[in-house]
Order: structure tokens, then sequence, then C-alpha cells
């Protein structure tokens, strides 16, 4: 037996090996992957494996490294169907390979897996509000097992981007602005995906995660999508690169995504310093990195999109991204195909290859891909969408929701007072899960969630109101919106519907045609406004005038410019997308039944004027504006409930620290009101004297703390070197001596924060 068959020797000497006995056309093989083209090498139309197809593709036996996407075959595959399409394509490949190398099948797995059948969680914008990392790392583990039972080897999740522009169409797959926030998500994501890694891969129930997208990819020039990154080294060092740092080292991510965009002139796909010196050499990752899709090509030229113009061609931006350090060409053969003629004709050394591949088979090997590589149809078929998953998912759901204003206390509703109840909007009725959704198992809408929760007590009576846009998808390229006209027919009949009703709940907000990854120049999500869609304003302006108590409910994929609705309505909730269980989820806080616990993730500009509205400023910015507040709408951290809490007692353990110390602070948090509820107590600290300018604050730990009315709780955070340190002037990463604003509280708004002193000597 070959020694790289072998499962008792060790995965170092198996990779060995193996490399020593592959061609250099083989090496080139586990550096590309099929996607849409397995439609032409591996699928029939219906779906199902070809053998034909697949023979007359890869019959040279060279193999392949990645399969993109297989749920996406034939129109798509049921976790039965995706089961056994995998089997049949692994097969092939063990069988009629030279060396039997297994493929990689990769899937996008953003808010749960990207399926057919699969369950379904709240985007991460959403899961970020819940301030639960423990949350999030179940989902995660979820999605893993949901997805390796069909198959899945890799998920390219989790996004570790900051979202520092909401104008950006992509802001619903971050965890949002702060980088204290992200990393914790990040890690728990990981965690989630990769379990106790890379011993937990061959449990079957894990997956490599991918990191991305690396790097500054959340504050594009503009706020469009894969647009330069104007960020310094020092920002790039204290912020964009922390998630991805300690996602590194932390939790061990076995891969990282590049990034489209460019920092400081050069494209992430072609940044040695980036994917070299600081990813390998000063972190030590060990994984691979994977392109984003047909990201070398735009390294040239991209004539759909857009071309960096730092390669003369594909054959140039293959030699680019080879030296850069990028393993991988997603999600088709097309630059990497000049892999052996630069190697023969001198410009690449096939020992740069040989460092590319290695990481690769060694994960296969870690997953278990030579010597176990079949999934299980029938537990696949049992696994995914089940009614455990689905709790966890309304549990998620529960947890995103966000209570932005309660004025009067409308909210919570009390069923026994109301014999009527109106359901207006034009998110009311619609499916909205955001963008990389799979057909989750059902999805439960607003209206049908109402429905459900009052039974026969409560008459609810529905009205579209207007519409955002005419019909489509977050797919299709063209966006048509709404017809003026046919909106104020339809406001005109909501208004006629509210009337009869004692409550109205208004549910408005974008869509996923509104805010969307804009991939090309024909398929836009970015937008220069943030103000509601279309009619929306005329529509809460008609149904307010009814005089009917309102309570507005919001499903979007970014922070929008929600002035005019604030001064409007007095009860509203930000609900992002919550997946499959979001109209239950709704019903139940609307009603009572969970206390709204979510926290912005993200701060609430007052109009895209306003931009940039992050809290973690530097000390000269907002200034303020002539005629206007420079303050954003909704702080990052704000969240409302329906109960009350007061902190009270903020002391630290130990006031005066060394550099290299550690310290708690403490408070009390009391439960002041009448209800149940739970309450994200916050950590944030500023320098108050440093040798470069750092930011007015930034959140360094945080708390979710359940109380019963009246009850208190002691709540200690962490202060640790970590949570001090920062690149100095010299761009070292340091403590430096000093006091410390050390503040705790509910929110980033000074109002919501008390602080202490820590000295640092």
């Amino acid at each position: 037996m070959e020694l790289y068959r072998d499962p008792a020797v060790p995965v170092e000497k198996r990779v060995e090996d193996l490399l020593s006995r592959m061609t250099l056309e083989e090496k080139a093989a586990q550096m590309m992957c099929v996607w849409q083209r397995k439609a032409d090498t591996l699928v029939a139309a219906t779906g199902e494996f070809d053998p034909a197809k697949a023979k007359a593709a890869f019959g040279e036996g060279h193999g392949i490294g990645q399969v993109g996407r297989p749920s996406d075959a034939g129109g798509g595959r049921s976790p039965r169907q995706m089961a056994e399409l995998t089997n049949a394509i692994q097969r092939f490949f063990l069988e009629n390979s030279r060396l039997g190398i297994p493929v990689i099948f990769h899937e996008e797995c953003l808010h749960g897996h990207a399926a057919p059948g699969a369950t379904s969680f709240p985007q991460p914008i959403g899961l970020a509000a819940t301030f639960d990392p423990d949350l999030v790392e179940r989902l995660y583990a979820m999605t893993a097992y949901e997805a390796r039972v069909r198959g899945t080897h890799q998920a390219l999740t989790p996004v570790l981007d900051l979202a520092r522009d909401p104008r950006w169409g992509r802001v619903e797959e971050t965890f949002g602005e702060d980088p204290y926030l992200v990393t914790r998500m990040g890690v728990a994501a990981v965690r989630g995906f990769q379990g106790d890694a890379p011993g937990s891969y061959r449990d079957g129930r894990h997956v490599l995660a991918t990191l991305k997208h690396f790097v500054a990819h959340g504050q594009p020039e503009g706020g469009q999508n894969c647009g330069p990154a104007n960020i310094s080294l020092r920002e790039l060092r204290d912020n964009f690169l922390r998630p991805f740092e300690v996602a590194v080292r932390e939790a061990g991510a076995a891969a990282v995504m590049a990034s489209y965009n460019e920092v400081d002139g050069v494209p992430s796909h072609a940044n040695r310093w980036l994917l070299r010196d600081v990813l390998r050499g000063e972190w030590g990752f060990r994984g691979f990195v994977v392109s984003d899709y047909y990201a070398i090509w735009e390294l040239a030229d991209r004539p759909d999109t857009h071309g960096h113009g730092v390669a003369a061609d594909k054959r140039e931006a293959c030699a680019l991204a080879v030296k850069a350090g990028v393993n991988i060409e997603l999600p088709e053969p097309d630059a990497y195909l000049h892999l052996v003629d630069l190697v023969r004709e001198g410009v690449l050394e096939e020992a740069e290859l040989d460092e590319l591949v290695a990481p690769m088979l060694r994960a296969k090997f870690e997953l278990g891909l030579f010597d176990d590589p079949y999934v299980d149809p029938a537990l696949a078929e049992r696994v995914v969408g089940c009614a455990e998953h689905g709790a966890l998912a309304l549990e998620a759901a529960r947890e995103a929701i966000t209570l932005l204003k309660n004025d009067g206390g409308l909210a919570p509703l009390d069923p026994a007072k109301i014999r009527t109840l109106a359901v207006i909007g034009p998110n009311a009725n619609r499916v909205l899960l955001g963008g990389y959704s799979g057909t989750p198992p059902h999805v439960v809408t607003v209206l049908e969630g109402m429905r459900a929760r009052v039974g026969a007590e409560v008459e609810v009576l529905y009205a579209e109101g207007c519409r955002i846009t005419i019909g489509g998808s977050w797919n299709e390229d063209v966006v048509t919106p709404s017809d003026p006209a046919e909106d104020r027919r339809q406001i005109a009949e909501a208004v006629e519907v509210a009337r009869r009703a004692d409550v109205v709940v208004l549910v408005i907000g974008g869509n996923e045609q509104t805010s969307r990854e804009a991939w090309s120049r024909t398929h836009m999500g970015d937008r220069a406004r943030l103000e509601l869609v279309g009619r929306q304003d005329e529509l809460v302006d008609a149904i307010v005038a009814t005089g009917k108590p309102v309570v507005a409910v919001l499903f979007n994929g970014r922070p929008l410019a929600l002035g005019h609705l604030v001064e409007t309505v007095p009860t509203i909730l930000e609900c992002w997308y919550l997946g499959q269980e979001g109209g239950r989820a709704v019903a139940e806080v609307l009603f009572g039944d969970v206390n709204p616990s979510g926290k912005l993730p993200i701060s609430f500009p007052r109009s895209a004027g306003h931009l940039p509205v992050f809290y973690n400023h530097k000390p000269s910015a907002r200034r303020g504006y002539l005629f206007d507040d420079a303050t954003p709408l909704f702080p990052f951290g704000f969240g409302l409930s329906y109960t009350t809490f007061a902190v009270s007692n903020v002391r630290l353990e130990h006031a005066v620290i060394p550099r290299d110390g550690r310290t708690r602070v403490l408070a009390e948090v009391t439960n002041t009101g009448e209800r149940a509820g739970t309450e994200v107590v916050q950590l944030y600290i500023r320098d108050r004297v440093s040798s470069v300018t750092r930011p007015v604050k930034e959140l360094k730990g945080f708390a979710r703390v359940a109380l019963r009315p009246g009850e208190t709780r002691t709540v200690a955070l962490e202060i640790t070197p970590a949570s001090l340190a920062f690149h100095d002037i010299h761009m070292n990463e340091v403590v430096e001596p000093g006091e410390f604003a050390i503040m705790v509280g509910t929110s980033s708004r000074d109002a919501d924060l008390q602080t202490v002193l820590l000295r640092v000597e």
C-alpha cells in the first residue's frame, strides 16, 4: 500500500508522500474547481451524475480540486438527491484519477446551507443583533451538520467584513460595524463549523470554515461593491484585520477567501504582503486561500464588471495570484489553466505549486476523504430541516428582533383588547430571507404568524398597501420599481382596511432587490440614498392619518434613514431578515410572549449625507453640520425592552495595573420594570492620551443578562492587555501607560454609559 493511502500514517507524512507522486498536471488540477461547468462536465440536465460527461471531461485522470455548490445541480437537489450526487461524483474521481485524490465540495452557508430543504435562520446582521456568540456557534454547528450529511466539506462562510458604509448592498452578510463584535461572532461561527478541528472533521458533522472577504471589503469607495478600500495601514491593523487574525489564531480557521477590492493600489488576489507576510508569516496560518469567484480574471480586465489592470491578461493574472499565495481558483478553471505552461516556461517554479497544493491535500486527509469519502443519503433526509433545527432558528429570530421605539407603550399588544387587527405593507406577506439563501422546509410570513398567534379570537385583515419593487428576486438582474399609480390605488385600499381595525401592524422596509450584492454592471444592489424605497412613506402617512394605533415592523438588509418614520410612528421594530421562522417570532414579540432583547450591531444614519456614522470614530470627527445633527439616528448597541434596566455601582476590581496586567470592571444590573427581560451590558474603552489618535470609544466586552422583575445581578467584564493595545507611532502593537476611560452601559451613546478611570503603569 502506498504510504498516503495508509490511515495509520500521520497526515503530514501522507501529504508529503502523495505530493511526491503527483505530476505537474495533477498538481495544477488540484488548484482548480468546477461550478456552473459541472452541467457540461459532471451532471445531466436533470441533476444526476453523468458518467459519460465525466469521462469526456476528466478522462486524462488528473482529477480536480473542488466541485462548487452541488446543491444547485439540475435546478436544485433535495437533501437525499444531493447526498447521492456527491457520492457519485466522489466515487468517479476516486476511481478514475491516477492517484485517487478525492474532491472537496464547497457550498454557501451564510445563514444556513443555501440549498433546497435546509434550515434558514437570520442573516448575520440579525445574528449580530443578538450579541449572543453561544447561539451563533450552535447555529453554525447546525448548519455544518446539515451541509456535511449532504456531502459538503467547505462552507464559504463566515463574512468578517466590517460594514462601515450602509450604502453597500452586502451589509446583511456581515456581523456589523464593530471589530470586537465581528471578532467574537466570527470566532463563534468558525467553532460551530469546525468544532475542535482537525480532529472533529471525521465525525461527519463539521466542515471547513472560510473567512471572507480578506480584507477591508466592507468600506468600499462610494459604498459601491468591490470599490477600493482607501484605508491606512494602522486602520487595517487595528480594525479590519483584527477579526481575521483572531479567527485564525484562536479558532483555527481552515480557509480564507481573498477579497475583490484593492488596498493601497494592490488587489487582494495579488497582494503578497497580505496573503503571505501577514496571513501566513505573522499569524501562522496553515490553511489555504481560495479566490473569490472570477477575481483572478479581474486582475486583468473583466468587461462585465471591472478590471484592476495589474495584469495584461489571464496568464499574467495567474502568475500574480500564485506568487501572492492564492491556493485555488474559484469557481471555474480559468486563469489557472495557464499553470502548467507557466511552470514549463520558467515563469513559475513547480515548488511554488507544491507549496500551495500541500495545504489543500492536508485538508482532504483531515476531513477523512481518503478513508471514508461517502455520506448516507437516508441520514441527510432525516437531519436536514428537522424540527429540532427549526426550533433553533426560531430562538435566533426571537433574539434578533430589536425594539427601536415604543412611545406610549403601545407594544406589547393585548389581544384581549383587540377585536380586529390589520396587517398592512409590502413586506407583510412576502417571503424575505435575504441573499445567499436556500429554500427552507417552510417560511412563516408576518401575516401568517399573526393569524396563527391570535387564532379565531381576533379578526386579521390584510392589505399590501404598496410595493417596493415589482416581483423579482435576489438573483434577477433587472430591478423594476413599483408603479406610482398602482401604489396609490393600493394605499387607498389599505386605508379602508386600517379604518376597520383596532390596531395596524405596518410591515415595510427593503427587500432582496433593494439591498444585495452588486456582482456586475447589470446586477446592482448598492444605493446612493437610504430612505424607504417607493411610496412607503406615503403609505405610512396615510395609515397614521386614520388615527389608528400603528406599529411599524421593518425588514431590510441595511440600516435605513428612518427620520420620517421615527417622527410619525410610535412603535418601531427592526427585524433585518429573520429566516424561516420570522413571522412567528414577530408575532411572539408583538404580543409580549417574547420580550425583545436585540441591540443594533451597526449605527443608523439620519441620511446618506451623514455617512460615515460608525460609532468608534476619531476625536476630530463628527464636529457637526450646519442646520443638522451629526449624531446617528440610532446608535450602535442600542435596543429597547418592554421592561427597564438600571446599571449602577460601576467599579474596577483593580484601578491600577501594569501594562501586561488584567482587571475586571464590575457593575450591578437591575430589572426595574414589571416584566422579565434580557439586557446586553456593554464595555467600551478609550485611551485618553496616546502616541497616535485613538477612537472616542471601542467595544471591548459585553454580556447578555436575563433578569426577573426587581432582580439584580453583578456583571463582571474582563479587561486584558488585548483590550488596551493598539499600533503606536512606530506601528508596534503595544499597551501604552496612562489613563483609560472604562465605560459601561446599555449602548454606545454617551448618555447610556457610566465611566470609571483605569491607570496603566
